[in-house]
């Protein structure tokens, strides 16, 4: 069972896509100020997109890592998976918000145009009363991202040779603890915001990733075509521990329980996602778009006049859009490490 194409075969794809489009549907009733019922959110966050992104992310960039060790390959492939699409994305919102306004020539734009390039995403003041106070709510992930993909060649130089396993386990040990630390003790402030755009609170997702690829659990009669029962289990814990649990706790404990229910389902029918999506890995021009497309109606006062499916139709549509014809394109000059599209 654990080969090389085994292991390749996977329905990660169909799952960035899912939890790509949770996102949209949590952020249509959040930045839309609609309402909805108790049960309904708890459902919502069976699946919550960032930490199924985080989780993933760890699981397939360190098995591209560990197979193709040579640093520049490495982070020339992160460039070209992260910045093309981010580029377009960056330019639609320029042309999209100057034709609804707002002007950028200004001298902010100077520094705030480069940044936004680079990946360093915050909302300049001449855009902090545009929409709903930001001009993409979905970025705040990319510098997160970034940093993962800087850290984990560190991790691996520092790491004994003999003993890798260990040394992933502390630091996913070290780093769950911290994680549970800040959000006891969350600041306030500038300190609050700049834990909330690092690696610190999210970091143990990234690497229970990794932990999972290094120990193949894919391969575990208890994980390989058993999504059934981790389904099971999981919106159990989930649905009846909502309430009833200290929040941060409840949080931290259904997602390292999501990460052996994301596993199981991505190797469960493995060929499901090849199936559906013919290698058309959408998910990422998903979650960029959609928050531009929120803010762009709130501030066209357009919220009476849109529904959720006219949002995921537009949003998939840019999505597809951007893979074929920016992110497809600059993925092809890519090293070939586990597959094209990683």
């Amino acid at each position: 069972m654990e080969t090389a194409k085994e292991f390749r075969v996977n329905n990660f794809d169909l799952l960035r896509l899912m939890a790509a489009t949770e996102v949209i549907i949590d952020h249509y009733f959040q930045h839309l100020n609609l309402p909805i019922s108790h049960l309904a959110t708890k459902i919502l966050y069976l699946f919550p997109g960032v930490p199924v992104f985080f989780f993933i992310s760890g699981y397939l960039i360190s098995a591209s890592f560990e197979r193709n060790g040579n640093l520049r390959n490495y982070l020339r492939n992160r460039a070209l998976r992260i910045y093309p699409g981010l580029w377009g994305c960056i330019l639609l919102t320029v042309i999209v918000i100057s034709i609804t306004g707002v002007s950028f020539l200004n001298r902010q734009t100077i520094g705030w145009l480069p940044a936004q390039l680079a990946g360093f995403i915050y909302t300049p003041a001449f855009l902090a009363n545009y929409g709903f106070g930001s001009y993409n709510g979905s970025l705040w992930t990319i510098p997160i991202e970034l940093q993962f993909y800087l850290l984990l060649p560190v991790c691996y130089f520092f790491a004994p040779k003999r003993h890798i396993n260990y040394w992933f386990a502390a630091l996913f040990i070290a780093f769950t603890i911290i994680s549970f630390m800040v959000q006891v003790n969350y600041p306030h402030g500038m300190v609050a915001k700049l834990i909330r755009y690092s690696f610190i609170q999210h970091f143990y997702l990234f690497l229970a990733g990794v932990m999972m690829q290094r120990l193949r659990v894919y391969t575990s009669r208890f994980i390989y075509n058993k999504a059934h029962y981790w389904l099971i289990i999981y919106v159990f814990f989930s649905m009846i521990l909502f309430d009833r649990l200290d929040p941060i706790v409840f949080t931290m404990l259904q997602y390292l329980l999501l990460t052996f229910c994301l596993l199981s389902m991505a190797y469960t029918l493995p060929n499901l996602a090849a199936k559906m999506l013919r290698t058309n890995d959408i998910s990422y021009g998903v979650y960029i778009y959609h928050g531009l497309i929120l803010t762009v109606i709130v501030q066209l006062k357009l919220v009476g006049y849109i529904n959720i499916y006219l949002i995921l139709l537009l949003t998939y549509l840019l999505a597809y859009l951007s893979w074929m014809f920016i992110e497809k394109p600059f993925m092809k000059r890519k090293e070939r490490t586990i597959r094209q599209t990683v």
